[in-house]
C-alpha cells in the first residue's frame, strides 16, 4: 500500500530560508563581490603594461602587495564589526585573492616582455594569468614553465605567498568571523 508523502513542513522550510533583509544583504554581497572581481580583471587587461619588468615594476609589485595587505587588515576589522561577518568574510576573500593573483600575473607578463625566454613560451596577459592560477592551485600542468632565475624566484615568491594566503589569511578571516559573531551575540542580548 502506498502512503502519500507527508505534507511539507512549511514552518521548517520558512525558518531555513533567510528573511527579506538577510536575503537582500546576501544578494548585495554577491553583487559587490562580482563587480569587484570583474573590475579587477578588467583593470588587469586594460592597464597599460607596455614596458618590461624593471626596478620600477618590482617596486610597483611590492607596493601592490603592501596595499593588498593593508586592504586585508582593514577588511578584517570590518568583518569583526559587520552585522553579517560571514558574508563580509566572503567579500574579503573575493577581493584579496583576485588582487593577489592579478599582481603576480602582471609581474609575469612584464617579466616576459622585458626578458624574452623567461618562460617556456611567450606570455600574453591571459597566459600570465593562466600560469599564475596553475601555480596558485599547485596543478602545474607543465605547459608553461619558469625558465630564468628571475622567473623562478618570482614564482617561488608567489608560492610562498600562496601558502601564507591560504593558511594564515584563512585562519585570520575565520578568527575575525568568530569575533564578529560573538560581538553580534553580545549586542543582541
Amino acid at each position: 500500500m502506498n502512503h502519500p508523502d507527508p505534507p511539507p513542513d512549511h514552518a521548517a522550510s520558512a525558518a531555513a530560508r533567510p528573511s527579506g533583509p538577510a536575503r537582500r544583504q546576501a544578494v548585495l554581497a554577491v553583487l559587490r563581490t562580482a563587480v569587484t572581481s570583474t573590475g579587477l580583471v578588467v583593470g588587469y587587461y586594460l592597464l597599460p603594461m607596455d614596458s618590461g619588468f624593471s626596478g620600477g615594476s618590482a617596486v610597483g609589485i611590492v607596493v601592490g602587495l603592501l596595499a593588498m595587505l593593508a586592504l586585508f587588515a582593514w577588511q578584517i576589522r570590518t568583518i569583526t564589526r559587520s552585522p553579517s561577518p560571514r558574508l563580509r568574510a566572503v567579500e574579503t576573500l573575493a577581493t584579496t585573492l583576485p588582487l593577489f593573483l592579478l599582481l603576480f600575473a602582471a609581474a609575469y607578463y612584464l617579466l616576459e616582455r622585458s626578458t624574452h625566454g623567461s618562460f617556456s613560451e611567450p606570455l600574453t596577459r591571459t597566459d600570465s594569468l593562466y600560469f599564475t592560477l596553475t601555480v596558485f592551485s599547485t596543478v602545474g600542468f607543465g605547459d608553461i614553465t619558469a625558465d630564468t632565475q628571475t622567473a623562478r624566484i618570482l614564482t617561488m615568491v608567489q608560492i610562498t605567498g600562496n601558502i601564507l594566503l591560504v593558511g594564515v589569511a584563512a585562519k585570520v578571516v575565520a578568527g575575525a568571523v568568530q569575533r564578529g559573531l560573538r560581538r553580534k551575540e553580545e549586542s543582541d542580548r
